[in-house]
């Protein structure tokens, strides 16, 4: 799995731009979290080749990067959580889910 990795909040307009192209997932991950690890883990090893076509990746360690992690929070309305997936369509989250929720094929399966 090919990981885009977000380290500052003025990413967002980018994402903000592909995500009118298709939809961008924004993976919010904690390094000191086992629940996180293990959701992390589990996305990575359903990831096929190929999908980085249909979802565009973005990995967040939100440990690293407090403030950016907040930045997303807000700008998408979506409550923190950790870990947690956002996807992102047209500006906008259409989608999120955290802890043990974070399925490959409900990911996937976002329209």
């Amino acid at each position: 799995m090919q990981w885009n990795t977000l380290t500052d909040s003025s990413q967002l307009d980018s994402i903000d731009g592909l995500s009118i192209m298709g939809p961008v997932m924004i993976f919010k991950h904690s390094t000191r979290c086992s629940i996180s690890s293990t959701a992390l883990d589990r996305l990575q090893r359903s990831w096929k080749e190929g999908d980085n076509t249909k979802i565009t990746p973005y990995f967040l360690d939100l440990i690293k990067y407090r403030e950016t992690s907040n930045a997303v929070a807000e700008r998408y309305g979506v409550e923190h959580e950790s870990p947690q997936v956002i996807v992102i369509k047209n500006g906008k989250a259409v989608y999120n889910e955290s802890h043990m929720g974070i399925n490959y094929n409900s990911l996937m399966a976002v329209d």
